[in-house]
């Protein structure tokens, strides 16, 4: 089966950026679609992005859009979250996900494989 493993997270200031990267192993995942979730205390879990196992779409959240990029390399089997403009409310765990389908999805049912996650924290 597929592993996935996501690293990259940490503390940073409003404003700031982090790169989150998701490696995968066990089976490439180059055509798989693949995307990012995230969970706040008290909150549900939630979309962020997804792309397709080319790169050749994509889809975010609105509250993301136009801050953060999702980008894959296939060659290296990694996807990436580009997060910029960081908001404290975008504080969260960040999940990292793989379905069995090459194309774009939003919701967590979609989705077969999950990383354990990485902390994001965004201080005022």
């Amino acid at each position: 089966q597929v592993q996935l493993v996501e690293s990259g997270g940490g503390l940073v200031q409003a404003g700031g950026s982090l790169r989150l990267s998701c490696a995968a192993s066990g089976r490439t995942v180059s055509n798989y679609g693949m995307g990012w979730f995230r969970q706040a205390p008290g909150k549900e879990r939630e979309f962020v992005a997804a792309i397709s196992w080319n790169g050749g779409s994509t889809s975010y959240a609105d509250s993301v859009k136009g801050r953060f990029t999702i980008s894959r390399d296939n060659a290296k089997n990694t996807v990436y979250l580009q997060m910029n403009s960081l908001k404290p409310e975008d504080s969260a765990v960040y999940f990292c996900a793989g379905r069995y389908y090459s194309g774009v999805a939003v919701s967590e049912r979609s989705y077969n494989y999950w990383g354990q996650g990485t902390q994001v924290t965004v201080s005022s």
